[in-house]
């Protein structure tokens, strides 16, 4: 059985006798970093129509909260490094690890894991769901949806969903840097946010969390395709299909690209989250507070915390790609 299937503004002839050729359309669900800010997945028509699709954002969500898990530790200290971390106060991994280990023992090294897990089905769904409006009301008359239109209805669903979740954002950043005894878990977060701080706190850090998006997404889309065509145009012969480890090899280089353009505001986002929970903290701008850090620390203060992300790259990646096999098999999605 053959299909023609549109994938990052491109069609190819999917064989469904070859094991490998399905993951062109939906490798993307593997690349679970922690950080959902790539354009959401193509789903063919048949795939809509038979249900399918649901069971593939399913096995995509459980291998995402499991690879989470698995790097919770090394995104907590991301987090941490963000926060706490400056010229005069440098902390290393194997120092910043101790302190937390001390200060909570091990498991406090999964604070804020919880809520970064639940999160992933609220926010793939509302992405996915506005991805396919966004895609409609774009098209020219219903037809092929063309590359930018593609990227401007990802750039826009991702923040519909990170708008619609984004409280659930500011509490695992609280939850991530919680003291012990500070909160007894998300709803006791919440309300505490609530009552001391008002609804306005739980969209601290917004702006910088939108402005994100873009050049996530588009660095994202832009080095995948350069890599993959690369690969295609010296190596492949035949076939517009490169394989599983190419397309992994690929996705995961241009996340980590995406993550780099996108880093700073990230690290604005986190440190604007924090800074509402500390007392006698002066509350700034998103432009002061970028002013701060470049006058303080310099451009690489705007990197705190990023040694910590790499890292978690490949073996979440890794993690996803194992769980989302079996998830695949489980639930009998074919090959």
């Amino acid at each position: 059985m053959a299909l023609l299937q549109e994938h990052r503004g491109e069609w190819f002839i999917i064989d469904f006798e070859d094991e490998e050729a399905v993951y062109v359309m939906d490798i993307d669900m593997v690349l679970d970093i922690g950080d959902s800010l790539t354009i959401p997945d193509e789903f063919t028509e048949e795939e809509k129509t038979t249900g399918m699709w649901w069971k593939q954002l399913a096995a995509g969500g459980v291998a995402g909260a499991v690879s989470r898990t698995g790097t919770a530790p090394l995104d907590r200290m991301k987090v941490f490094m963000q926060v706490h971390s400056s010229k005069t106060n440098k902390i290393s991994l194997v120092n910043g690890f101790k302190q937390m280990i001390k200060e909570g023992g091990v498991a406090s090294l999964w604070r804020g894991n919880g809520v970064n897990v639940i999160k992933i089905a609220p926010e793939t769904a509302i992405k996915f769901m506005a991805y396919e409006q966004y895609k409609k009301l774009l098209s020219k008359d219903g037809g092929k949806v063309q590359s930018h239109e593609r990227f401007m209805a990802g750039s826009l669903a991702g923040a519909t969903a990170q708008t619609a979740i984004y409280p659930m954002e500011v509490m695992k950043t609280r939850l991530t840097l919680r003291k012990t005894g500070q909160y007894s878990g998300m709803f006791d977060c919440a309300k505490k946010i609530l009552r001391k701080e008002g609804v306005k706190a739980f969209y601290k850090g917004y702006v910088p969390n939108i402005l994100g998006i873009i050049p996530y997404a588009g660095i994202d889309l832009a080095v995948y395709e350069t890599l993959k065509n690369t690969w295609l145009s010296h190596y492949a012969k035949d076939t517009a299909n490169p394989g599983v480890l190419v397309l992994l090899g690929c996705g995961t280089i241009s996340s980590t690209c995406g993550q780099l353009a996108s880093y700073p505001l990230a690290l604005i986002r986190t440190r604007m989250q924090a800074m509402a929970s500390m007392e006698g903290s002066e509350q700034v701008s998103m432009s002061k507070l970028v002013k701060k850090i470049m006058q303080k620390e310099g451009f690489f203060g705007l990197y705190r915390g990023i040694l910590p992300n790499f890292m978690k790259v490949i073996p979440a990646v890794s993690i996803s790609y194992v769980v989302y096999e079996y998830m695949r098999s489980g639930l009998g999605i074919s090959k």
